[in-house]
């Protein structure tokens, strides 16, 4: 289990923000887009802080990408509380997830071209 990167946490933090902001301080507006997407992103995160076998980095990427651009595909950019939630929550998680992803992808390629064949 230790085996986890700080970007899995910023994405469960992220999409706690998300699935629990319309309860704290969003009126209402984007109520069930937060919330689904919130709670996809915040169990892509929780698993890979487990290490269970689930989703991708690229995954959680998709997640955040989502929850950034649902204040115009689901028209709620006029509700400033529910809209910098989407934009913040979801900007941070796919900078983030982007990273992991492509951090995780070039220490694979790493560890293959490291490796030794040897014929016999």
């Amino acid at each position: 289990m230790g085996n986890y990167s700080w970007q899995d946490g910023v994405a469960f933090v992220a999409g706690l923000a998300a699935l629990l902001a319309p309860e704290l301080w969003a009126d209402d507006a984007g109520k069930q887009p937060l919330m689904v997407l919130g709670a996809l992103l915040a169990l892509a995160g929780l698993y890979a802080l487990l290490a269970a076998a689930g989703p991708s980095a690229w995954t959680t990427t998709a997640f955040a990408v989502l929850i950034f651009v649902s204040p115009w595909a689901f028209e709620f950019t006029g509700q400033d509380a529910a809209a910098w939630t989407a934009w913040i929550a979801g900007g941070v998680a796919a900078i983030v997830g982007l990273w992991g992803a492509t951090q995780a992808r070039s220490s694979a390629a790493r560890s293959s071209t490291g490796r030794s064949s040897t014929t016999v």
